[in-house]
């Protein structure tokens, strides 16, 4: 395992995270869920009473993310990663398969893992998904 590598790919997905200047970077949790060959991200902001719910940019984050997690050996690898930024540093919080519930489901278990960062307030998501409004549609 290289550390400096780890250390170069958490600091890669803070700049990430940091492009989104339309909403202060104190507070902000990335909240990941990876495997192989594939990661689910989400990134939440607090907002007074409410979190908000952040797009990611997928082409930008999970290509570090994905390489962070190979960066582990096999047979320990993490299944999720909660990164939370304060101020100016950072802490990242591996989660582990056997950590996990098998039955939770995978929604349930973010929005818990919110809850745990952000208490009880309400998560406000975006109206729709943006790439949604643009896409163009075929019939089949």
């Amino acid at each position: 395992m290289g550390n400096d590598r780890i250390e170069r790919l958490l600091n890669e997905i803070g700049h990430i995270l940091a492009e989104d200047t339309e909403y202060p970077l104190d507070g902000t949790l990335l909240y990941a869920q990876v495997d192989t060959n594939w990661v689910a991200p989400s990134i939440f902001k607090p907002r007074g009473n409410h979190v908000l719910y952040r797009w990611p940019d997928l082409d930008r984050i999970s290509v570090p993310l994905l390489d962070l997690w190979e960066e582990q050996e096999p047979e320990r690898r993490w299944a999720e990663i909660e990164y939370v930024i304060r101020g100016a540093k950072f802490a990242a919080t591996f989660n582990y398969p056997e950590e996990i519930a098998p039955d939770e489901e995978p929604l349930d278990r973010r929005d818990r893992i919110v809850a745990r960062h952000f208490g009880d307030k309400p998560i406000v998501y975006p109206p729709s998904f943006p790439d949604y409004d643009s896409a163009e549609t075929f019939e089949v």
